[in-house]
C-alpha cells in the first residue's frame, strides 16, 4: 500500500491512504447489513408509497408481516418514520390497517455542493425537499478556506431555521473522489488533490459528513427521488463548468477501481479546437462547460458575464444568438451521450443541464444528436433521454441526495453512526 500525504494532511502530522476498494461480491452479508438493508427497503417503500399500510410493504418488500413490525418500530423510534391514523381506510371488515409514512417533520439534512465559482449550502426534509439554501461565491479556491466557509453558512442557515442540528451532511463536489473515505482524490479545477474533505468538513461542523461525486451523488438522487426509481440501469451525464458522468444498474451506482468511473472530460470532439488543461486540444469538458461557453459568448458579443445562469436566462429570454449556442453545445452533448449509450446499453439516459430542462428546443438537439450518432440500434431515444428531475434544485439536491441515500440504503447504521454524534430523540436533534 502506497502512503499518500497532503497539505493538511501533514499539517495535522497524519499520514493519509488509500485502501483497497474490495470487491463486493465476494464479502459476506452479515446479520447486522441484512437486518439494516431489510430496515432501508421498509423506509423506502414507505417514501415511493406512502401513506401505506404495514402489510402492503410486506407484500411489496417480500419480508414478513412481524420483522415488517419491528422494523417500523426501530424507524418510528428514531423520528423516521410515523403512523398516520387520520388516514386509516376501513372496509369494515376485521381491523383496519392504520397506515405509515416517512416522518418528515421531526429531522433534517443538510447539503453542501462545492462547485468551481461557489458552495451551496441547504436544508431538505427526509423526503428530499429542499426548505432552505444558500450560496456562498468563492473568496479563494483553498480547502481549507473554501470548508470553513460552508460550514459557517451552514451553520447560520441552521439557526435561520430555529436552530435546528441536522442528522448529518451530504457533500457532493466534481472531480475524483472516493466515497468510502470521503477524500477528494483530484479536482484539477478547483486545484484539490488529497483533501480530506468528509473528516475537515466534519470536524469544522461536529456532524457525520458523507461525500461522493457529484455525478453519482445526483444519479442516486434520481433512483431515490427522481426519474428512475423503477430503471433496471440508468446513465447520468453532468453538464456544468464540470461534466463527468455516473452509471448504475439495478439501484446500485457503479464506482470502478478506486471510485474512478465516469471521467468523460477528455473524451475527443471531433472538430473542436478548445484548449484543454490536459495540454489537448478539443476534449469534451473544454469543448462544452459552462465556463468555455460563457467565455464563447463573451468573444461573440452575446452576453458580457461569468455567471452562466445569466446566459441561459438570455435564452430563455429570447436571446436568439444565447438560445443557438446553447443548441450547438446540447449536440455535441449527444454525440458523447450516443457513445456511452453504445458502451452501457442504459434503460433511461438523464443529462443535468439546466438548457435541457428548460429550453425545448435544446432538449430535441440532445435527442437529436444522441439518435444520429447510436451505433445501437434504438428507437426509443426521446423516451430514454430526458433532463434532470431536479430543475432549481440541481446542487441542493445533489448534496442531499448523498446523505439520503446512505440514509434510506442503511437506516439501521445511519441512526448508530449519528448516534456518536449527538443523541436522536423523539424530540429530534437541535444545535
Amino acid at each position: 500500500m502506497t502512503a499518500l500525504t497532503d497539505t493538511a494532511s501533514r499539517r495535522k502530522g497524519t499520514v493519509v491512504t488509500r485502501a483497497a476498494v474490495p470487491d463486493l461480491d465476494s464479502v459476506p452479508v452479515s446479520n447486522a447489513g441484512r437486518r439494516g438493508a431489510n430496515a432501508g427497503a421498509v423506509l423506502r417503500t414507505a417514501l415511493h408509497h406512502g401513506p401505506i399500510a404495514r402489510s402492503t410493504i410486506a407484500r411489496i418488500t417480500g419480508l414478513s408481516p412481524a420483522a415488517v413490525t419491528g422494523h417500523s418500530a426501530d424507524l418510528a423510534a428514531a423520528g423516521l418514520l410515523r403512523e398516520l391514523p387520520d388516514e386509516v381506510r376501513s372496509n369494515g371488515a376485521g381491523r383496519p390497517h392504520i397506515p405509515v409514512a416517512v416522518d418528515d417533520t421531526r429531522h433534517l439534512v443538510a447539503a453542501v455542493h462545492i462547485a468551481i465559482p461557489q458552495t451551496s449550502v441547504a436544508l431538505l426534509d427526509l423526503c428530499g425537499r429542499v426548505l432552505a439554501s444558500r450560496d456562498v461565491p468563492h473568496t479563494s479556491t483553498d480547502a481549507d478556506v473554501v470548508i470553513s466557509r460552508a460550514a459557517r453558512a451552514l451553520a447560520e442557515l441552521c439557526e435561520e431555521h430555529g436552530g435546528v442540528r441536522p442528522l448529518g451532511i451530504g457533500t457532493a463536489v466534481g472531480g475524483w473522489v472516493d466515497a468510502e473515505s470521503g477524500m477528494v482524490m483530484d479536482h484539477p479545477r478547483l486545484g484539490w488533490s488529497l483533501v480530506p474533505l468528509r473528516d475537515l468538513l466534519s470536524e469544522a461542523t461536529g456532524l457525520p459528513v458523507y461525500v461522493d461525486n457529484h455525478s453519482r451523488a445526483l444519479l442516486l438522487g434520481e433512483i431515490l427521488l427522481g426519474r428512475a426509481r423503477s430503471a433496471a440501469s440508468v446513465l447520468h451525464l453532468f453538464v456544468g463548468n464540470v461534466v463527468d458522468a455516473a452509471f448504475a444498474t439495478r439501484g446500485e451506482a457503479h464506482y470502478g477501481a478506486g471510485s474512478q468511473a465516469g471521467v468523460i472530460a477528455h473524451l475527443p470532439v471531433v472538430g473542436s479546437d478548445a484548449p484543454c488543461s490536459c495540454g489537448r486540444l478539443g476534449c469534451l469538458e473544454a469543448t462544452v462547460s459552462e465556463s468555455s461557453l460563457i467565455r464563447r459568448a463573451a468573444e461573440k458579443g452575446v452576453i458580457e458575464t461569468t455567471d452562466y445562469r445569466l446566459l441561459l436566462q438570455a435564452a430563455r429570454s429570447g436571446n436568439e444568438e444565447a438560445v443557438a449556442m446553447l443548441v450547438e453545445r446540447a449536440r455535441l452533448v449527444g454525440r458523447a451521450v450516443a457513445l456511452l449509450t453504445d458502451i452501457f446499453s442504459p434503460e433511461l439516459i438523464i443529462v443535468t443541464d439546466p438548457a435541457a430542462s428548460y429550453l425545448p428546443e435544446v432538449l430535441a438537439a440532445l435527442r437529436d444528436s444522441a439518435g444520429a450518432h447510436l451505433r445501437t440500434v434504438r428507437d426509443d431515444v426521446d423516451s430514454m433521454l430526458i433532463p434532470s428531475g431536479f430543475p432549481g434544485a440541481i446542487l441542493e439536491t445533489a448534496g442531499g441526495a448523498v446523505i439520503l441515500d446512505a440514509l434510506y440504503r442503511d437506516p439501521l447504521a445511519f441512526i448508530k453512526i449519528n448516534s456518536e454524534h449527538c443523541k436522536i430523540d423523539g424530540a429530534g436533534a437541535r444545535l
